[in-house]
């Protein structure tokens, strides 16, 4: 908490920031590429004294030096739309560093418009990663950098061992066995009470806290203690929620030192994340919707008004009990680093377009009279999906049962068939739909399935709205895995688990991208690159999530109106690029050569739209 005469800074609603509309574009309406560009003055219809040119003029001025401008879409960016950040003198912030200097210029437009796939073909999807990739032209991307390229220096070799070799943030300056203790118990207060004050060191070591409570200050959950232990402060954030609520006003967050306070509030409900991690305050409230949405898929919305209706006191920790660990499984993997929370997105699993057509036609044969929703999904990635034709998944609420099935101790240890009532707020948070779980054994060189790692776990997924159909069910799984072995379904799923995500070098082979993440913004799924080697242990990983809440936030910051941004720092270089049709985000070496970091982004651009029929599920399959 902060203490008393520290500077802090507090967002409410009566200061409260614009919504951010970049994660809703107009696909109605691709920009054009060539609707902005404009005929430069010639130089005898000039007047005597012009006025000296702005940051606009000098995007018309077209000069011996700069390449023409295509008229077809393009995967080039042009100069004005960068924005380059660099560390700030002796600390780890950013300052915005814009490509003209001026914090006035014009706003980005998306460089490129609706990218088409070919859908009716399958030479595309059978073309192998290498050979997809054509030569790429550097005449767009030389453009990109034109005025201000930075070289690395002589001597420093390009793939040096130096990648986030450094914390750049004061909360990554940790090693794994810190890491692992962020989700280690606090403990509990003993008979006596005498080891109270060590318990709380041990809380307040926490580099990130979950907290929610009730309007009425009753503590109904956190993510380490219990209410007993942390009572006093959840009172001391009550007091100051109750400040500004008694003024008409809503706090949305503040910051103490290095922390940062965000608050949500949902009804009777408050939903308080206290963190020192390198996350904004965007990205900490979308964790704590997350949550809420976990509450109400144990609740329903009805159940929760109607318990804080008839007594504004309720002690919804009782309601709650058995799902405190789907909230702290939740929880953990927002604080280990989760892209698609991060990204608002879904990840497939990578695998061919007729396999997974396949895999879909086989759910569609066996499907029973009550299904509404059935899946298949390869450790948290989804594999297939079909659904009604009016009716289609909210990635919130995968998310939710991603969590429940692939992260929650209860699902998985259980094996064999599970039968769960579960609310999808995202489809209807007034009611409960039926879910049926159950895993698969596809893996014949491991004898015991507790040795089945989450990424190599395989689950059937079946939704019902009838609470009565676990039979129904039961039988179209059975006959769903006989469809897929015949077909070869099971075989193709465990290929391409075993060949996981590619490496950046493998789609672009001598790239200096060591990582990326990629949305599709239109089918609300991203892909990325293979963790491993570099950053296989929980230290590298977490600075690389760092980066990229980094990145992600300085790119979608309100003020900001450049969609390009290069962040140069001591240990990497990282790269956004967002248009209307996907977010990209690369991390390279320390003083990457920012042409060859360009390149390599827009080749990964390219690759992904040949890839995508295996990358993504473009429609699925409707019943």
């Amino acid at each position: 908490m902060p203490a008393a005469g520290m500077n802090t800074h507090i967002s409410s609603e009566g200061h409260q920031e614009p919504h951010d509309v970049s994660e809703q574009p107009d696909f109605s309406n691709p920009p054009n590429p060539d609707g902005d560009a404009q005929s430069v003055t010639s130089e005898e219809e000039r007047p005597p004294l012009p006025p000296r040119p702005n940051t606009l003029s000098l995007l018309n001025d077209e000069t011996g030096s700069r390449a023409t401008l295509q008229a077809e879409a393009t995967t080039a960016i042009s100069r004005a739309e960068i924005g380059t950040q660099s560390p700030a003198k002796g600390g780890s912030a950013y300052s915005t560093l814009a490509s003209r200097g001026s914090s006035n210029g014009p706003k980005a437009k998306a460089s490129l418009s609706q990218l088409a796939s070919p859908r009716d073909s399958e030479a595309g999807d059978s073309a192998s990663i290498r050979s997809s990739i054509p030569n790429a032209d550097t005449g767009d991307v030389e453009a990109l950098f034109l005025d201000f390229a930075a070289i690395a220096p002589e001597g420093q070799e390009q793939h040096a061992t130096g990648l986030l070799e450094f914390p750049e943030f004061a909360a990554d300056n940790i090693d794994d066995d810190g890491i692992l203790s962020e989700f280690e118990a606090v403990g509990e207060l003993n008979e006596e009470g005498d080891n109270e004050e060590l318990l709380l060191e041990r809380w307040k070591a926490k580099r990130k806290h979950y907290v929610i409570l009730s309007a009425a200050g009753k503590p109904i959950w956190t993510r380490h203690g219990d209410s007993g232990l942390i009572s006093g402060y959840v009172g001391v954030i009550q007091t100051i929620i109750s400040f500004y609520e008694d003024a008409d006003d809503h706090l949305r967050s503040f910051t103490a030192g290095d922390t940062r306070f965000v608050v949500l509030t949902r009804g009777s409900l408050h939903l308080v994340a206290i963190s020192r991690m390198m996350e904004s305050e965007t990205q900490l409230r979308l964790q704590l919707e997350a949550l809420y949405m976990q509450i109400l898929s144990t609740l329903t919305l009805p159940s929760l008004t109607h318990l804080f209706s008839v007594r504004p006191s309720t002690d919804l920790s009782r309601p709650l009990q058995g799902s405190e660990s789907l909230l702290s499984s939740l929880a953990d993997s927002f604080t280990r680093g989760s892209p698609s929370t991060l990204l608002s997105a879904l990840e497939c699993l990578k695998i061919r377009k007729q396999h997974r057509q396949s895999i879909s036609n086989a759910l569609l044969k066996t499907k029973a009279s009550s299904l509404l929703y059935g899946l298949v999904v390869a450790g948290g990635r989804l594999v297939s999906v079909i659904r009604p034709k009016k009716h289609s998944l909210h990635p919130g609420d995968l998310q939710l049962l991603f969590n429940m099935v692939f992260e929650a101790d209860g699902v998985k240890a259980g094996g064999g068939e599970n039968w769960i009532p579960v609310c999808l707020p995202g489809f209807n948070s007034s009611g409960y739909l039926y879910m049926y779980v159950s895993f698969l054994d596809i893996r014949d060189d491991i004898e015991n399935s507790a040795e089945i790692t989450k990424d190599e776990s395989v689950a059937i997924v079946l939704i019902s709205p009838d609470k009565e159909a676990f039979y129904d069910m039961q039988g179209m799984r059975d006959a769903l895995v006989e469809q897929m072995e015949k077909n070869g379904s099971l075989k193709e799923i465990k290929i391409a688990i075993d060949n996981g995500r590619p490496a950046t070098t493998d789609i672009v082979p001598g790239t200096v991208l060591h990582h990326f993440l990629y949305k599709s913004r239109a089918n609300v799924q991203f892909t990325m690159s293979s963790y491993a080697p570099e950053f296989s242990s929980l230290t590298r990983r977490r600075r690389l999530m760092s980066m990229y809440n980094n990145l992600h936030a300085s790119i979608h910051s309100k003020n900001t109106h450049v969609k390009v941004h290069h962040c140069v720092s001591r240990s990497a270089s990282s790269f956004g690029w967002v248009t209307p049709i996907f977010e990209l985000y690369c991390i390279a070496e320390p003083n990457t050569n920012r042409n060859a970091l360009a390149q390599s982004a827009s080749k990964i651009a390219q690759w992904v739209q040949r890839e995508e029929e295996r990358l993504f599920i473009i429609g699925g399959a409707v019943f």
